[in-house]
């Protein structure tokens, strides 16, 4: 693949076979669902054999599960970058809600996430470590930025680590009815109920009369 140049005139490199692998299992599922991806059809859009397929990934849960951690890397970047910002914490927190639930039914990334979790029932360790660690990246990030917003007296203290984990319990559920188009679910009306959440539960107390 010849190389491109990218934003300031620097060449790109040419993308790694595991990498265009990646991307085309992630536009295959975009495309026609996690249905119809299949270890064949992947080789197929690739020019690739079964056998180089198999020295990559070795089966298709591998497949999934590196698919999905290509597609959190580069959603992480977009994520440190809106975290980045100069500006209010609860502005930052908005920016993550808005990047963490699903733009809407089907969407691929929400669709890989729900088969990832659902293969994981028969998973071994290593393998649910490595799914565990992409969650916690998030986590990790929600924590930062309540302990922040209290540091800063832009939120109400809490218990960071407990309310972050209800809080990703609220947006891993509000997802799925998201990801399922489940009826009467729209993504504007979900974003209101993690806003009237996080104002019921971080909002600070009203300052005392004179």
């Amino acid at each position: 693949m010849a190389s491109r140049t990218g934003a300031g005139g620097r060449a790109r490199r040419p993308a790694q076979p595991r990498e265009r692998l990646l991307a085309a299992a992630m536009e295959a599922i975009a495309d026609s669902g996690l249905d119809r991806l299949t270890m064949a059809g992947l080789g197929r859009e690739v020019g690739m054999s079964s056998g180089h397929l198999l020295y990559y990934f070795k089966t298709k849960d591998e497949l999934l599960l590196q698919t999905l951690q290509w597609s959190e890397e580069r959603l992480g970047a977009q994520r440190r970058a809106a975290l980045a910002r100069r500006t209010p914490v609860r502005e930052r927190l908005d920016a993550l809600v808005d990047l963490y639930l699903p733009q809407g039914p089907r969407d691929p990334a929400w669709a890989l996430w729900l088969e990832v979790w659902n293969r994981s029932l028969s998973a071994d360790d290593e393998v649910r470590a490595r799914q565990l660690e992409l969650e916690l990246a998030w986590h990790r990030d929600l924590v930062a930025l309540f302990v922040e917003g209290a540091a800063r007296g832009e939120f109400r203290a809490v218990d960071a680590e407990r309310f972050a984990t209800r809080t990703r319990a609220l947006l891993d559920g509000f997802g799925t009815h998201l990801v399922v188009g489940l009826p009467g679910t729209d993504r504007a009306a979900v974003l209101g109920h993690v806003r009237d959440h996080f104002d019921a539960s971080l909002a600070l107390p009203p300052a005392p009369a004179a």
